[in-house]
């Protein structure tokens, strides 16, 4: 059975070391959500995060916030009819709702979970865009209050527990593919 899996959790808490891992054990093509406005912020000539931010806005103001699952549906759709998939950056629950009610039973959810400890010291250390404790709390309520990403998290198939070393990491979405093999 094809699958759409994403890849939800909050900063830090192992999600692009999750999703580079699933796509090396299962070969399944990903999804960058934010890919669509990269993409028209290029198109518009408007590089940058300034640019990125006015697109991402107006396409939330157009559609909501489920705004960037409408935009990747097409590209969603092209690659599950021949392949199973996965997202990377899926946040809100409305796009959680678009993508479940769009393909049912076939869209599951893996949250990856560290606690807000474990992720300051990740994010403090990160080479790329590291945080301060102070930022990474902000940022953490923004994503909940401001992005609904919380709802995703809390109705994910599966959620693993990252307070360790990616070894340990990784053997247990190995359980989940387990499951989705």
């Amino acid at each position: 059975m094809r699958t759409i899996l994403a890849i939800v959790g909050l900063p830090g808490a192992g999600k692009t070391e999750a999703t580079e891992y699933l796509i090396k054990k299962t070969g399944w093509p990903k999804i960058y959500f934010g890919q669509a406005v990269v993409d028209e912020a290029a198109r518009r000539g408007n590089l940058g995060e300034a640019g990125e931010r006015a697109v991402r806005e107006e396409f939330r103001q157009k559609d909501g916030m489920a705004a960037l699952a409408l935009a990747n549906m097409p590209k969603i759709k092209s690659i599950f009819a021949i392949s199973s998939v996965i997202l990377e950056s899926m946040y809100s629950w409305e796009e959680y709702l678009e993508l479940k009610k769009e393909f049912g039973e076939s869209f599951k959810v893996l949250a990856i979970y560290a606690s807000p400890q474990t992720r300051i010291s990740r994010m403090e250390k990160r080479p790329v865009r590291p945080l301060t404790p102070s930022e990474l709390e902000s940022r953490d309520y923004s994503q909940i209050e401001n992005l609904h990403q919380a709802g995703p998290i809390a109705r994910a198939d599966w959620t693993v527990v990252n307070e360790g070393t990616l070894d340990e990491l990784f053997l247990n979405i190995d359980e989940v593919i387990k499951v989705l093999s």
